[in-house]
């Protein structure tokens, strides 16, 4: 477990230094008129320009910038804004944007995982009937349409229908539904076709029909030993879900106003703040690779018949 947890771990610090690096210098190639206002563009000259944007960290030898970032952003400095909120620290405003990204995205993610259990067992327990085709219907229409499309409709029907506001109004309990709901459906159906998946494999295994023989209910067989195998799986993917929350989730953030993580990216990209990007892609590149790690030790700690070790 030490062996293959450490061998991870080189390997995932190896992916966030790259992916990091490549935004890195891909930031650099874009206009620099950007970091400027007009007046300032107009009132100063190329030298005075060139001597702005190598303080900024947008002009030099990107690999001692680079060095430098990742060094501050170890000791817990990590600089601060450009042109979203000048001067700004960068670590003030992501623990203010994080918050909702949290509350949205957990809430969301436990829903996304009761929906999808719930959805995919009965899919499998009903298999060919009119409850898994309606539930096929489902999963396939979410997966093939661009989540942008079907959110949209949501957002501008179902709050005419209920009498909502189209936007996030925090002291409004009400506005947080919809957004919640949102997140929910765009994960649900991978949970469900996973889950129905992996019941589907699990009812044919001999472990089931031995069951079968010694008289147990098909009720205790179907949730007591094929539902219970079926969910590890899936269980893998639940810390890298959990963990990307505080990322936010880009389209429902924007649809509905939250101003959360996923906005706050789209922000800092729009508006060229290098600093602030860089931050972020540093913190989703640690969760996304966190999260994977997590889901595999957590599998082993659901179904001991998995082993890390190479041996095993």
């Amino acid at each position: 477990m030490l062996k293959y947890l450490s061998k991870r771990l080189v390997h995932s610090t190896f992916t966030v230094i790259i992916v990091t690096f490549l935004i890195f210098i891909l930031l650099r190639q874009l206009p620099t008129s950007g970091y400027f206002t007009r007046n300032d563009y107009e009132r100063l000259n190329e030298s005075q320009r060139e001597l702005y944007l190598e303080e900024i960290g947008v002009k030099g030898n990107v690999f001692s910038q680079y060095i430098k970032f990742i060094g501050n952003a170890l000791t817990g400095n990590l600089g601060e804004s450009i042109t979203v909120s000048p001067k700004s620290p960068i670590g003030g405003i992501i623990r203010e944007k994080a918050g909702y990204s949290i509350a949205f995205g957990l809430t969301g993610v436990a829903l996304s995982i009761l929906m999808g259990v719930v959805l995919g067992t009965l899919m499998a327990q009903y298999k060919d009937t009119f409850i898994d085709h309606v539930g096929t219907f489902y999963v396939v229409f979410v997966r093939s349409v661009p989540n942008l499309i079907y959110l949209f409709m949501i957002q501008i029907f179902v709050t005419k229908w209920l009498n909502l506001p189209t936007q996030f109004v925090q002291a409004d309990p009400r506005t947080w539904m919809l957004p919640v709901f949102s997140i929910a459906i765009v994960s649900s159906a991978n949970y469900a076709i996973w889950i129905r998946r992996f019941m589907v494999d699990e009812k044919s295994k001999d472990y089931v029909k031995f069951n079968i023989s010694k008289g147990i209910g098909d009720t205790q067989n179907f949730y007591g030993h094929i539902f219970r195998n079926a969910v590890t799986p899936i269980a893998q993917k639940i810390p890298t879900e959990i963990l990307l929350t505080i990322a936010g989730f880009l389209v429902v953030e924007n649809l509905y106003g939250i101003p959360g993580m996923g906005r706050l990216l789209i922000t800092a990209i729009q508006r060229q703040d290098n600093n602030l990007v860089q931050v972020l892609v540093l913190i989703f590149s640690i969760l996304g690779v966190l999260g994977i790690l997590l889901g595999d030790i957590l599998m082993t700690v659901l179904d001991p018949r998995i082993k890390l070790s190479k041996g095993d």
